[in-house]
């Protein structure tokens, strides 16, 4: 059993919230996780019909039958439960007894935020993360690998190879999870559309180009773009344009929550492959981008990342913000350490003001150094922010 980081902030939780949701992607090991953090808590499938429908028909009665706790999985699928726990809670006011959990995230905080404001605590789990998997029998020496590999459990803890469980995974996605989000009839252009997002991996989102490559309209590719969010295929990383007079691009970039499905989209089967592929570069930034957020998703906080770039192509690839201080984070494939890597850290610290001990540079080889101009870290030395 690998130890994700987020159990004891959920046991934390619990302790002083009467209900705590978790939502992720399907098989990001959120019902794992939960039932190993509650034992003692009953567990209830709504993915289950017959769960379901009784769910949906008898609230009372179904919360009646477990008075000592209990674990609802895939939550949104009976939203009228909500008010019906707001009840309970209200009633008892004893902490930790519901424990929600769904892979939908717009259709359980929708619901929550109606019904179970101020009662409740909200986390999400992502597959597993580099640092969780270090020490373990699973953990793996090549960034290259892992970035194939991806980080759902099932290709770890069950050995499915990459190429069976992403074909597999996407499959189950188009014909459930889109489905139920949006009413979306040709899940062909949507799986396309799916497919062209992975090749704008660490481009500035560009919405009319996207519609005219799937000869959609810009508000459809917005749309549905807004379904991979919620189902947390992709996101948007912001850009931060704070605090600095210069002209600067307010667009965000796409990346994929996991890079193991986006090569499996790009048709990439082997670390081989992909270190001579046009996309490595910018895999090897998701796969650090995400690396970074994990740490504040695994301990139940914001995610306070950014990336910057001005109008002259000036950029750093992420920055995190923390206390009110800067700590800009230049990520190159390479696996060799060169000096001109610093140069877009050099030109941001005269911009802002930060000064070189907040700044790093992640690379794909192995060596760290301190240099004059910030911190240089291998893949596996990430920054470790508090």
């Amino acid at each position: 059993m690998i130890t994700r980081h987020l159990s004891e902030y959920l046991r934390a939780a619990a302790r002083t919230m009467p209900v705590i949701s978790l939502t992720g992607p399907r098989q990001s090991g959120k019902t794992t996780l939960v039932r190993e953090a509650f034992p003692e808590h009953a567990y209830a499938n709504l993915e289950h019909l017959p769960t379901r429908q009784y769910a949906r028909e008898n609230p009372v009665g179904f919360l009646e039958q477990y008075p000592n706790g209990l674990i609802v999985d895939e939550a949104q699928y009976v939203p009228e439960l909500f008010s019906y726990i707001q009840v309970q809670v209200d009633k008892t006011r004893r902490n930790g007894d519901y424990i929600l959990t769904g892979s939908q995230n717009f259709l359980l905080m929708e619901n929550i935020t109606q019904s179970l404001a101020g009662r409740v605590a909200v986390f999400n789990l992502l597959p597993f993360s580099a640092r969780e998997l270090a020490d373990t029998e699973y953990q793996l020496r090549n960034p290259f690998e892992y970035i194939v590999k991806g980080f759902y459990p099932r290709v770890y803890d069950q050995q499915t190879p990459p190429g069976v469980f992403y074909p597999s995974y996407l499959l189950t996605y188009l014909e459930r999870d889109v489905r139920l989000l949006k009413n979306i009839g040709d899940l062909a252009t949507f799986e396309r559309f799916i497919r062209l997002c992975a090749g704008h991996i660490g481009q500035v989102f560009n919405q009319s180009s996207l519609a005219n490559d799937t000869g959609l309209s810009q508000p459809t590719v917005k749309s549905w773009l807004s379904v991979l969010e919620t189902s947390f295929v992709a996101f948007l990383l912001p850009p931060y344009f704070r605090n600095f007079n210069k002209r600067l691009l307010k667009t965000p970039k796409l990346y994929f929550y996991d890079t193991g499905l986006a090569c499996s989209l790009l048709g990439i089967r082997s670390a081989a492959e992909l270190e001579n592929h046009f996309m490595r570069s910018a895999l090897f930034e998701n796969f650090i981008v995400v690396e970074c957020m994990k740490q504040f998703l695994n301990r139940g906080l914001r995610i306070p990342c950014y990336y910057w770039r001005d109008s002259t192509g000036n950029e750093i690839d992420l920055l995190v913000e923390q206390a009110g201080r800067l700590y800009p984070i230049e990520i190159k494939s390479s696996q060799t350490l060169k000096s001109d890597f610093f140069k877009n850290l050099e030109f941001f610290q005269k911009l802002s003001d930060t000064p070189p001990e907040q700044s790093y540079l992640v690379y794909a080889g192995t060596e760290n150094q301190n240099r004059l101009r910030g911190f240089a870290r291998g893949w596996e030395q990430l920054p470790v922010f508090d």
